[in-house]
């Protein structure tokens, strides 16, 4: 099948996340913060989407070996449903 939308959607919250995460604490008790009771936003919410970002590449990537390695599907030896005699 075609490209797994947790291999993009893990790398776009992983790389924001981690910019996030480095601007934070990069400007880490900065007076931007005193807005937000001197709460790292950036530092929290870094993480977070570091964190999610890594949980969608690690599904991603289970999945990819669990595809890769599974036998072949092979056709059902059962009649068609269309073909069966309807009872009545």
């Amino acid at each position: 099948m075609g490209l797994d939308i947790r291999w993009p959607l893990g790398l776009l919250f992983f790389i924001t996340g981690g910019m996030m995460a480095i601007y934070g604490a990069v400007t880490h008790g900065s007076a931007i913060y005193e807005k937000s009771l001197s709460v790292d936003i950036n530092l929290i919410w870094g993480l977070v989407l570091l964190a999610f970002g890594s949980f969608m590449l690690l599904l991603a990537w289970n999945a990819r070996g669990r595809t890769s390695g599974a036998p072949p599907v092979l056709p059902s030896t059962e009649e068609p449903q269309q073909n069966r005699p309807r009872a009545h």
